[in-house]
């Protein structure tokens, strides 16, 4: 088996979208409704205008693994001067290809361009599967994020989360 590493394009979106929904089922997601079309717009968008990268891990023709950085800019702040942050999202290996190192190369993949992209800080709100990579990589965790959910689809969105933040030398 080799695995090939590179930026995901426009042509594996089909497939990308798919594995970022099985990711969600994975980690206890209900789903309330059809996702697809809310994901396409995001990644469409935002790839086109530099927001959005994700590295890919292949098996052949087969992506087996996922990552994805999203940027955005707040006010800068001590922690952060730039006011930069990368958004991680989507981090995803098929399960038999686990533990094989391919998220740790993604990972590094998508820190590498939230550093060329100037973040100060990349943060993301990570399920129990990949707290040790997370920690393992330099990622802390923040007791002090706190998030504020509101219904658009007149569904209930009741959940406890957290976000766990590494800082870019």
């Amino acid at each position: 088996m080799d695995i090939i590493y590179r930026k995901l394009t426009d042509r594996e979106l089909d497939i990308f979208i798919q594995m970022r929904i099985q990711q969600l089922r994975e980690e206890g997601a209900t789903e309330q409704l059809d996702l697809v079309p809310a994901l396409r717009d995001y990644y469409e968008r935002h790839m086109s205008d530099g927001t959005f990268v994700s590295w890919i891990a292949l098996d052949g023709e087969q992506i087996v693994g996922t990552s994805g950085m999203s940027f955005v800019e707040k006010p800068p702040y001590f922690g952060c001067p730039s006011g930069r942050i990368g958004l991680l999202s989507s981090m995803f290996t098929e399960a038999n290809y686990r533990r094989m190192g391919i998220a740790k190369e993604l990972l590094s993949r998508v820190i590498e361009e939230a550093r060329q992209y100037g973040c100060g800080t990349v943060q993301i709100t990570a399920s129990d599967m990949g707290m040790l990579l997370y920690k393992s990589f330099g990622f802390v965790k923040n007791n002090n994020f706190m998030q504020f959910f509101y219904t658009i689809y007149l569904n209930k969105c009741n959940f406890f989360t957290f976000v766990i933040y590494y800082t870019l030398k």
